[in-house]
């Protein structure tokens, strides 16, 4: 009995220095798997990091078409946006809902590797992420000449030589209804001018000066369709409406004015007599509106002065500014009248005359009264 006691006290002790030794090595065991998990983590941690955080200069990285991800992790580790491709690799494999898309992203090194696959993955590519770029109604081709070069970073020269190019103009005139022959003359300053519709546009990032300018022609498409039953049944051609749009667009303010003052402009040519705009003779001399206006520049003849000596008799060679939707209105729909004469005072309102004395007097009145435009 004393035996079997002994027996059974053995064996217990053997048991407990078994398990003993069990714990201990699972214990060691744990430790060395704690320790590789540290350090493989915290080498993953490293490579998920920046390559250089201080480096914010723009890369731009091309995702080809069918491109498969283990040829775009190659390439943006060979471009120095990467740390290491296996962690890249597997950080793509354990994370879900990541696909990426062909097209042109904007990188840089001071972005992380979660930041990088972020942008890869939104499909906002150069090609497909879109510029808004307002263009302001009454302004004329050398503003908007200025608002594509600071929008876009064309150079000017450039800007100005495609709109110059004829062989690009004639394609033009081939591939829109409204554009005519009429822009081809060795007078206009700008061929284009007037035939921007003002607005506010959306614009790939990556667009082109070409591509920038036939967006813009294709809104005024889009305009001048809605009113091509007016605009065909007219005396005039589409270039003659834009001109007279530009012109009355910078004259007047209000609808109800500027359909007035197209009646006038419209009474004015019917009769032979020259527009007497002074808005034409500014630009004539490329002016600015604000500048004043002196005698030798209003009798200076070129083909856009309706005043003084060398009055163009008729419309002038061409539109003086981009009209706005209303002025374009006007033209087609203009307030009939008798009136040939128009002044307007500091504030805009514009006053009708019937004869050139009623004028000169109202003209005297708002001097009198303060209301004249300095």
């Amino acid at each position: 009995m004393k035996r079997m006691k002994k027996l059974e006290t053995q064996e217990s002790d053997n048991t407990e220095k078994l398990i003993s030794f069990l714990q201990k090595g699972l214990f060691k065991i744990f430790i060395v798997v704690l320790v590789i998990a540290l350090i493989l983590g915290g080498i993953a941690f490293i490579n998920i990091l920046p390559v250089d955080s201080e480096n914010q200069e723009n890369v731009n990285f091309l995702i080809e078409n069918g491109e498969g991800t283990g040829s775009v992790i190659d390439k943006l580790y060979d471009q120095g946006l990467i740390r290491n491709t296996f962690v890249a690799k597997i950080y793509v494999r354990l994370s879900d809902g990541i696909a990426i898309y062909p097209g042109t992203y904007i990188l840089s090194k001071s972005m992380s590797l979660d930041e990088i696959f972020t942008t890869l993955s939104t499909g906002n590519s150069l090609e497909n992420e879109e510029h808004l770029v307002t263009f302001i109604e009454g302004k004329n081709m050398e503003y908007y000449i200025d608002k594509i070069s600071e929008e876009f970073g064309f150079k000017k020269e450039d800007i100005l030589s495609k709109l110059s190019d004829e062989e690009f103009l004639k394609s033009l005139i081939k591939d829109y209804w409204f554009i005519e022959e009429d822009i081809l003359d060795k007078d206009i300053y700008f061929p284009l001018e007037g035939y921007i519709f003002p607005d506010t546009y959306a614009f790939r990032k990556d667009a082109t000066i070409e591509s920038v300018i036939k967006v813009l022609l294709d809104e005024m498409d889009h305009v001048l369709s809605n009113y091509k039953e007016d605009i065909t049944s007219s005396s005039y051609s589409v270039h003659g409406l834009l001109t007279l749009a530009s012109v009355v667009e910078l004259e007047a303010v209000s609808e109800e004015d500027r359909a007035m003052v197209a009646g006038v402009f419209y009474n004015r040519l019917n009769k032979g007599i020259p527009l007497g705009s002074d808005v034409t003779s500014y630009y004539g001399v490329h002016k600015d509106l604000k500048e004043p206006l002196y005698d030798k520049e209003i009798n200076e003849c070129n083909a856009y002065n309706t005043r003084g000596t060398c009055a163009v008799k008729g419309l002038p060679v061409g539109p003086i500014c981009s009209p706005s939707l209303s002025s374009i209105k006007a033209v087609l729909k203009p307030t009939d009248t008798d009136y040939l004469f128009f002044v307007a005072d500091k504030n805009n309102k514009v006053y009708f005359a019937h004869t050139n004395e009623e004028n000169i007097k109202k003209k005297n009145e708002l001097i009198k009264n303060n209301l004249w435009p300095e």
